[in-house]
This record gives C-alpha cells, structure tokens and sequence, in this order.
C-alpha cells in the first residue's frame, strides 16, 4: 500500500494520497486548492487518481476537489448527507471502495457538521484491523471538532454535540486501539482547542491522553467539547458555503499579476485594499497609508479571513520573490478577488512620498513607563483566550480576539492614545494596521508582544 500525509503547516492542514501500487489505482482525500503536489506525487509512483474525498465542507480552507478533478477525471465523494452544485458520489456508511486489494470504508461520523464521514483505510480486503482511519474533523489528535461553527447555519451546537459524541465515543473509539488515526487539522487550527503538534496517533493513545475520549456521559461532553472554543476566524462560514458551490478553478500561473506603478496607485485610488505581507519591521519602516499588514510567515491565511472580507479587491505588497506564494495562500481560502501585486514595490513607494506612513510603535520598557505615566493609553489585547490563562495579561487591557477585531471594533473607546499587543508582535501589527486603516489616530503596537513585556518584568 502506498500511504502518503501532506501536510501544510500554515492551515495545520493535512490531506492524504493513498494509492495500491499492483493496480496504479489512487485517491486523494481533503486536498487544498493548489493540487500540484498531488498530481507530482500520483505521477512519481505511477498512480491514476480515481476519486478525490472531502471528509466534511471545510470551513478553514477551500478544498481542491474540481481543480482535482479536472486534473485527472477523478470522481468527487462525500457522506450521504451532502448537498452540492455539482455532481458527486454520496457515499453511505459502512461502503467500501476498492483500489485493487487496497480496500477503503466509509463510516459516518457527524458532529463537527452533519454530513462528515472517515474513512478506514485496510492493506488488504480481508483485514480485520483497519491500517488507520482519516477522522477528518471529527476526532483530532488531543482533541475532537468543535460543534459549534454551524449553529448559525440550521443545526444547533448542542444538536452536532450529540451527533459528535455518538461519533467519537460508540464509533471511533470502538474501533482496535492499534488502529491509526490520521486527523484533517493539527495544533494552531481554529477547529479545535486543545490540537497537538503530533501528526498522527493510534485510537489507544487517544482513548488514554485525548480530554474528550475518556469515559464520560453525552451531556459532560457536549459541555466540556464546547467550552473555552477560539474566536473562528470570518471567513469560515463563507468558505464552508464555498466549498459546496460550482466556483472558478484555481490556476497558480495566471493568478499573480504583476502591476507597474502607475496601474498599481489607478486601482488603489478606485478603493483596492493595499494588503501588505511584508514582516511587521519593514511595514513599520514604510507603507502606503491605509495598508492592512499580514505577515506572509505565519498564519497568514486565516489572519486576512480574520481581518478582509472575500468580496474586496485586493493589492499586494510583497516581499522579493514572494508575490506569487502570497496570492496562492489568498486563494487556499476563496480570496480571488486580487487585481495584481506591485511589480515593483520600492518604485511604487518612490513614486508617492506624501502617501508614504510609518507605523509608531512601543517597547515593552517605553509601555512600562507610559502606563504609570499621568495619561497613560489604553492596552488592546488581541490573543486568544486560552492564551490569556494563569494571569498572563497587562493589568486593564481590553481584550479582543483578532478574529473578532472588526465585528467589535466599536467596543474601543474612540478617544486617546491605544497600544495593540498579541504575544509575540505578529497579529498586533495586523490589528494595529487595520484600526488605523478605519481612521483611529494614534495606533501603536507592541515589539515582541506579551513575550517582550514578560521578560522585561
């Protein structure tokens, strides 16, 4: 059997190629929307990929099942439960496909949304013991799906909780503790709360390390699963919605495009939003007025879904070389609307001095200092709760979670001097960029975040 885990670190995405080297038959399960790297590893080992699976509608990523499809002619499959704009094959529970002696088995796992399956993967029909299972997001390593990202959606978290312990609990657990899992996410997804930075386990270790996997009733688990959930980023609901519409295909080779100066400051005077990917020292040298900063390292996709919405035209600002990964990974969750990126950025800067900003800034010192000052600023936390536990804060900062930064931007007293810090400096520049893109004055972030103000404690 030919077993294979891509994993993309920037989405903490993982997708799967399985293949049966006697018959050169392959699928390809929860692929990303740049399928290159699948198409290259079928081709290598000799595979035809017959089939592309979803486990669920993602909701953090748009999925590569047409771009797959018209790639290599492969069917598209989900559980039984989905509904489309084009055609698939619904795929029940306990169904079996098989590659040769390669044998997939579907088995429905709904919780994290209705219609999620996983998939037990045998080395040969007649196994008793599955290989592994792709769990999608229905079981994690270190955790479970959250239930809650449909509860505006028609389904209640409370009912995809219940659906959710049934899955894990009655079937996943009951499967042998050798069995492999192979999730769709790892640690720093918004899926869940608690993901480890291991890539795979077995049902046994889970059974014993994972919270939500040890011996409890449905009613202690639909609370201890919902509980302390990260703020999901914005564009999640759309990307979900995305993933079961007919949409353009994604083609890396046309999707960059390059722009002189003169084209670049036409569409930006139009309203484009600048979206500057350069890492936040070189933002806070100088940038365009109005630049939203998303560092490229990082989490850089799920920070503009947190921050920009699907339906803004956007410009890129690049570092060298990087333009073209920058529109890729707006693209891995549906931001298609880029006009083009500055072919040139320092001439684009050059040509504009009076439109040129730089971004101000404190020292963890400086903020020290400032705050038991006679007018001290206002202190904007834009981490996670879970980062926040034990009494690591600023004393009388105002938290917002970055992915609920604009839905709650009003909740910010307009007035006076305001100091945006993340923990290590990252998405406070990313904060910082976008109240100041909204027209607040005096904006600064804080060098090194949290990090920085602990150590200089």
């Amino acid at each position: 059997m030919y077993f294979a885990q891509h994993y993309l670190d920037c989405l903490s995405q993982a997708s799967y190629v399985i293949g049966d080297p006697t018959t050169g038959r392959a699928v390809v399960v929860d692929p990303r929307r740049d399928v290159d790297e699948y198409v290259a590893d079928a081709e290598e080992n000799g595979f035809t990929v017959e089939a592309v699976i979803n486990t669920h509608f993602h909701a953090d990523f748009l999925a590569g099942h047409l771009e797959l499809a018209a790639r290599t002619g492969a069917w598209i499959g989900y559980g039984r439960r989905a509904e489309t704009d084009y055609p698939i094959r619904k795929l029940a529970d306990r169904e079996r496909i098989s590659l040769g002696r390669v044998t997939l088995q579907i088995m429905e796992t709904p919780g994290h949304t209705p219609e999620s399956i996983s998939i037990l993967v045998f080395e040969r029909p007649e196994d008793l013991i599955p290989y592994g299972v792709l769990t999608g997001d229905a079981l994690f390593v270190g955790d479970v799906g959250r239930p809650d990202l449909l509860a505006s959606a028609g389904v209640t978290a409370q009912e995809l909780g219940a659906m959710l312990y049934d899955s894990v609990h009655r079937k996943l657990l009951a499967l042998p503790d050798e069995t492999r899992v192979f999730p769709a996410h790892g640690a720093g997804s918004a899926c869940g709360k608690n993901l480890s930075t291991e890539r795979s386990s077995t049902i046994g270790m889970q059974r014993l390390s994972n919270y939500a996997c040890r011996p409890m009733d449905e009613a202690t688990f639909v609370a201890l699963v919902g509980a302390d959930q990260p703020a999901a980023p914005g564009y999640f609901s759309y990307d979900a919605d995305l993933n079961r519409r007919n949409r353009d295909l994604f083609d890396p080779e046309l999707a960059a495009h390059p722009l002189d100066p003169e084209r670049f400051s036409l569409l930006r005077g139009r309203g484009a939003v600048v979206l500057d990917s350069r890492d936040p020292l070189a933002f806070a040298a100088g940038h365009l007025a109005g630049s939203v900063n998303v560092p490229i390292d990082g989490r850089f996709a799920e920070h503009v879904g947190s921050v920009l919405a699907p339906d803004d035209e956007i410009l890129v600002v690049a570092a060298d070389g990087r333009a073209e990964e920058t529109v890729t990974r707006l693209a891995r969750i549906g931001f298609d609307k880029v006009l083009g990126h500055a072919a040139e950025p320092d001439r684009v800067f050059r040509d504009r001095p009076e439109e040129m900003r730089q971004a101000a800034r404190f020292t963890a010192d400086a903020l020290r200092a400032e705050l038991n000052g006679e007018h001290p600023p206002l202190v904007l936390d834009v981490r996670n709760a879970g980062e926040r536990g034990d009494g690591h804060l600023i004393a009388g900062a105002l938290h917002i979670p970055l992915a609920e930064l604009v839905a709650r931007r009003d909740e910010i007293p307009a007035d006076g001097r305001l100091v945006v810090h993340c923990a290590g400096g990252n998405r406070s520049s990313i904060a910082a960029s976008v109240l100041r893109r909204g027209g607040r004055a005096e904006v600064y972030d804080l060098i090194g975040g949290y990090g920085a103000w602990e150590a200089c404690a």
